[in-house]
C-alpha cells in the first residue's frame, strides 16, 4: 500500500514538473533577445548617411617597445567618400571618392590612384567603407565575413579571400553598436597590429 502510493505521488509530480516546463518555456523565448544577423547589421549601417568622427590609433610593431599613437579625424559621406585626416604625430590625409584615392603627406606633396589598379589597396579600402555602407556584397567580393555577438556588441570578422591581401593582412575585425562603428582592429601577416578606436563628434 505505502509502494502504491509512493508510485502515485512520483507520476503526480513528474506531471506537475512536465506541465511548469511547458509553460515557463514560451515565456523564456519571449523575454530572450531577437537574434542579431549579418543582413539586419548592414541595415542599420546602411541608414548612416553622413558621419564624421575622431579616432585615436594605436600602432603594435615589434620594432617598438611601446605603441605608435596616432589621432585624428574620419568622415563618410554616402555612398561612396571616406576620409581619414591624420592630425598627429603628423598631418597626413587618406581620400577615397568613387574609385579614386588621394594620399597627401605631411610636406603637402599629393598622389592619385585609382583603386581598380590596385587589388590590395582596394580591398582595404572596401573594409571600411562597404561596411559603413551596409553593403555585405561588396564586403564579400574581398572578405569571407562573420559576425558575432549581438546588436549591443557585435564584431565583424573580415579574412581576406585574395592571397595577395592575406599575405599583408591576416585578419580586419570591426566592433561596433547598433549601426556605429566603436573599433577598427588590423592585423597584419606579420604580427604586427594596430587598433582603431571610434568617437563620433559631439560625443
Amino acid at each position: 500500500m505505502i509502494s502504491g502510493m509512493g508510485r502515485r505521488t512520483s507520476r503526480k509530480a513528474w506531471i506537475q514538473l512536465l506541465v511548469v516546463l511547458t509553460l515557463a518555456a514560451p515565456l523564456a523565448c519571449a523575454g530572450a533577445e531577437p537574434s542579431w544577423s549579418l543582413d539586419q547589421l548592414m541595415i542599420e549601417l546602411g541608414r548612416v548617411q553622413h558621419a564624421k568622427a575622431r579616432f585615436v590609433e594605436r600602432k603594435y610593431l615589434k620594432l617598438l617597445t611601446q605603441p605608435l599613437e596616432l589621432t585624428g579625424t574620419l568622415e563618410y559621406r554616402a555612398p561612396d567618400h571616406l576620409e581619414r585626416r591624420t592630425l598627429t604625430p603628423k598631418p597626413e590625409s587618406f581620400v577615397v571618392d568613387g574609385d579614386v584615392l588621394t594620399l597627401e603627406n605631411a610636406r603637402g606633396q599629393r598622389r592619385t590612384l585609382a583603386l581598380q589598379d590596385n587589388a590590395v589597396l582596394w580591398a582595404f579600402v572596401e573594409s571600411i567603407r562597404s561596411t559603413l555602407k551596409g553593403d555585405l556584397g561588396a564586403l564579400r567580393r574581398f572578405y569571407d565575413v562573420s559576425l558575432e555577438g549581438g546588436e549591443k556588441s557585435w564584431q565583424l570578422s573580415l579574412n581576406p579571400k585574395q592571397p595577395r591581401m592575406s599575405a599583408i593582412i591576416s585578419m580586419i575585425l570591426i566592433g561596433g553598436t547598433d549601426g556605429k562603428i566603436g573599433t577598427i582592429e588590423i592585423r597584419e601577416a606579420k604580427g604586427d597590429r594596430s587598433v582603431m578606436t571610434v568617437h563620433e563628434e559631439g560625443a
